[in-house]
């Protein structure tokens, strides 16, 4: 069979440590080379903001849509996890946004089968330059049907803001789009840590020439009460929340009754998950030649199959196989078992493999305020996109030398000898034509599991900033001794008055004693619902010290304690709210989450809902001349408005709950 992508052996150092000359220090822009209106800019096409455009678009708006790299999809193309993260009960029911189930019949669609790839962790595991493809192709349709426009600019980043005399908010944007050089090497040629901060200065250079291109709003009206436009940040790590600096957390919340399960008494901004550049392998007829590169021997002390029953080449392969000789053919009943056939592809996504798990103030990835400021990257012109550099390259660096441990190593950090032994019939992918659409083999972007994560609006319940916290979604078990070891007598009754429902008042007046009350089995419901989602709590948690591939490094004590199963839950329309900008609105990774419960709130269908929530509120303040805020000042008292936008998702088909959903429901601990 006949793949669409060249193959490359791996001698991929050379790339990672080509050099470019030195581009000088921002300066502030010159006039902009076009200026572009639209009703709503999103900034980022991943999941979430391609979602907010798709329902924009079909509410006949006008989107500008700003990308990093060349695709849209995030998750299912540009960062490679091209296998859907889904659990069981919500699957089986199909109760997903209407977009979400528009992408999984396109992918059946195009390939005749929902799971071409044959993998066992999803019933969906596919190429991810298709996903860039026929996600596209849905956006297109939208624009159709609802006879909006979108406005696409791939390889362009937002460099600033401006805003007005009040503060309150944003009237313009400025970006920059890159391409090559005439005489310099295509895009995604190099890995992204050589061209992101290049990606983020006005100059042009070795490499790029620049488009400096200023976003407005498509019309102002001076006899609005409320914004004329709307701005997105869909961005992987809440690259406009860190730009426009308005309040957000990093990394651990304190521990309390509200996130009680937290490894640790105070915050910790540097320990976020880790994240992941994903690659493909493709199975062989016959062993390939392998040459480790030149930094393995740094990175071979952190690899591992981490325990003992996952110690099986073949499991870890078919896991996210996505892309399969024979993908019809009935499978074993342990994955073991499964075939291997010449052809085969996975891609890899391994915690204890190409994750990289920076958690320190010495390498963690995506800055803090302090160190945004330390480098200078909040002064006028200084914005580079938040993240360390030399982080995301050793990222790059463990990704490859992964693929070698995988092929040839016979190590095995956390269990010892005797479990890893050389698998040689593989090869590394990699060329424009392959599954991640790079010459270097890893995805253009990596795969982002937490980002900035803004404190919502204060209220009189809120009185901090509205947040989702671990207790809103988890099933965890609070009998456990931890709880009663560390939360105080006062934190542990507050921490049963919130889980105990409709006896709150009771167990908080002390008239009801814990062992009165049947812990509710469902997550908080909350009165501004506008979106869904269900996975479980799941960790990759950061290491101890620094560097993370250090030998004998181990990962936070009390990182995994907090992951397990999850209620279906909610989106609230106050975790998209930000602070201060009245004409923002925040999709995707950064909504108001708590770090335990951002864990649940990353995966796919997650992602669009809260994407197709956002573009769905922006529409409806801008038709209704009103403010996100304004909906949800006043709650719990009902607002008729509020009503009318969550009878507007649901109406187009994207559930704002769950079915049967009740204070008096508690069946909700059979989801799987």
């Amino acid at each position: 069979m006949l793949h669409r992508f060249s193959v490359i052996s791996l001698v991929l150092t050379p790339l990672l440590a080509l050099t470019v000359s030195p581009v000088s220090q921002a300066t502030p822009p010159r006039e902009a080379d076009r200026v572009e209106t639209c009703d709503l800019l999103v900034a980022g096409g991943g999941l979430s903001g391609t979602a907010a455009a798709y329902e924009a678009l079909q509410l006949g708006k006008t989107v500008c849509l700003t990308e990093i790299t060349d695709w849209v999809g995030g998750q299912i193309s540009a960062q490679g996890t091209s296998a859907l993260d889904e659990r069981d009960t919500q699957r089986q029911k199909l109760f997903f946004p209407r977009g979400y189930l528009s992408l999984r019949s396109a992918i059946e669609e195009h390939y005749g089968i929902l799971n071409p790839g044959g993998c066992w962790v999803s019933e969906s595991c596919f190429m991810p330059y298709d996903g860039h493809e026929l996600l596209f192709e849905l956006l297109e349709d939208a624009a159709k049907r609802g006879r909006g426009t979108l406005h696409w600019f791939p390889n362009t980043v937002i460099k600033d803001v401006a805003y007005n005399p009040e503060g309150n908010q944003i009237t313009s944007a400025i970006a920059i789009q890159h391409q090559p050089q005439p005489d310099a090497p295509p895009l995604n040629t190099l890995p992204l840590s050589a061209t992101i901060e290049d990606a983020f200065r006005y100059e042009d250079s070795d490499l790029f020439q620049k488009t400096i291109i200023e976003f407005r709003p498509k019309s102002t009206d001076s006899n609005r009460n409320s914004p004329d436009w709307y701005v997105i940040d869909a961005t992987e790590t809440g690259e406009l929340v860190g730009l426009t600096d308005i309040p957000y957390r990093l990394g651990i919340d304190p521990r309390s009754f509200l996130e009680p399960t937290s490894s640790s008494e105070t915050n910790d901004p540097y320990c976020t998950q880790g994240f992941t550049y994903t690659f493909a392998m493709e199975a062989t007829e016959e062993p390939q030649e392998h040459n480790p590169p030149d930094f393995y021997a740094q990175y071979e002390p952190y690899y591992s199959y981490e325990l003992e029953r996952l110690a099986n080449f073949t499991l870890v392969f078919t896991y996210r196989q996505i892309h399969s000789m024979k993908p019809e053919e009935p499978r074993p009943g342990n994955v073991r078992d499964f075939p291997i056939y010449p052809g085969d592809i996975s891609m890899q996504n391994w915690t204890w493999g190409n994750d990289y798990r920076p958690g320190t103030s010495e390498d963690n990835l995506i800055y803090t305020r302090r160190q945004l400021q330390e480098a200078g990257q909040l002064d006028p012109g200084g914005w580079l996109g938040g993240l360390r550099t030399e982080t995301l390259r050793r990222g790059e660096e463990n990704a490859i030398g992964f693929f070698y441990w995988l092929v040839q190593g016979t190590t095995d950090s956390q269990l010892g000898d005797g479990f890893k032994e050389p698998h040689p019939n593989h090869r590394y992918l990699s060329g424009f034509d392959s599954p991640m659409g790079t010459a270097h083999g890893l995805s253009k972007y990596p795969y982002m599991r937490e980002g900035r994560r803004i404190i919502g609006r204060p209220s009189f319940a809120h009185p901090d900033g509205f947040t989702i916290w671990e207790v809103d979604i988890t099933m965890a078990d609070f009998e456990d001794e931890f709880y009663e070891n560390t939360l105080t007598p006062a934190a542990l009754r507050h921490l049963w008055a919130v889980l105990s429902g409709l006896d709150a008042t009771g167990i908080a007046s002390r008239e009801l004693s814990r062992e009165q009350v049947t812990r509710r089995s469902r997550s908080t419901l909350f009165p501004d619902t506008v979106g869904i989602g269900h996975y479980a709590i799941d960790f990759h948690p950061c290491m101890a010290f620094s560097p993370p591939e250090a030998p004998g490094n181990y990962e936070r004590p009390g990182e995994r304690r907090g992951q397990g199963r999850a209620f279906p839950f909610q989106i609230p329309l106050r975790a998209l709210i930000p602070q201060r900008l009245d004409n923002m609105l925040v999709a995707g990774k950064s909504i108001a989450t708590s770090h335990i419960a951002a864990a649940a709130y990353r995966v796919h269908s997650f992602e669009w809902s809260a994407g197709a929530a956002a573009g769905t509120t922006a529409v409806f303040a801008l038709e209704h001349d009103l403010a996100p805020y304004q909906l949800v000042d006043n709650l719990p008292t009902p607002n008729p408005q509020l009503e009318a936008l969550q009878r507007k998702l649901s109406d187009n088909d994207n559930p704002v709950m769950f079915p049967d959903t009740s204070i008096f429901n508690n069946t909700w601990d059979q989801w799987r």
